[in-house]
């Protein structure tokens, strides 16, 4: 693999097991080329597979919880692994490596984001809020909340400046 690297004009590279670093810029071209070169000894990149897997968890999150559809018996695990037709550890793994975080913390950020969104427009009760994001009670998810954003529901909806983050910043 290194003489590959090196053949194709990378000098400047780390190599570990299954992870290649390097600080040399590359075109899509390039990438393309140097991938095709890599399958002739046996290798591939995956970056472009993990990262699409990564971005279609992202997706597939997004949509449940905007959805408002999420029942009380709903399982995370389940769900990915039948909307991905993937093992829910190879996800999972996948996931926590790239974005350093877990799943079951970024679905959980994410309805607590959607809880501030329906808290600041105030058209549903916070019984209806957890009943459509799958909390089993108001009390979990008002301790979710609290534990997550450091204000209990109510405390959330007194305050003038709703501290909520572009989604692209979970």
């Amino acid at each position: 693999m290194e003489n590959v690297l090196q053949n194709f004009g990378i000098k400047d590279f780390s190599v570990q097991l299954g992870w290649v670093e390097t600080n040399t810029p590359l075109s899509k071209k390039d990438v393309e080329k140097l991938n095709e070169n890599l399958q002739k000894i046996g290798f591939e990149i995956l970056e472009d597979a993990s990262l699409k897997l990564i971005e279609s968890i992202k997706k597939l999150i997004l949509e449940k919880v905007q959805n408002l559809e999420i029942d009380e018996n709903f399982l995370l695990s389940k769900f990915l692994s039948e909307q991905l037709n993937k093992e829910y550890s190879s996800i999972s793994k996948a996931f926590s490596q790239t974005e350093n975080i877990t799943l079951e913390q970024y679905f959980i950020l994410q309805k607590i984001e959607k809880v501030k969104e329906l808290l600041a427009y105030k058209e549903l009760t916070l019984s209806q809020i957890a009943d459509r994001l799958g909390y089993k009670t108001v009390q979990h998810l008002s301790q979710q909340f609290k534990k997550t954003t450091g204000f209990s529901p109510s405390q959330f909806q007194e305050l003038k400046e709703k501290k909520r983050l572009p989604i692209d910043f979970i």
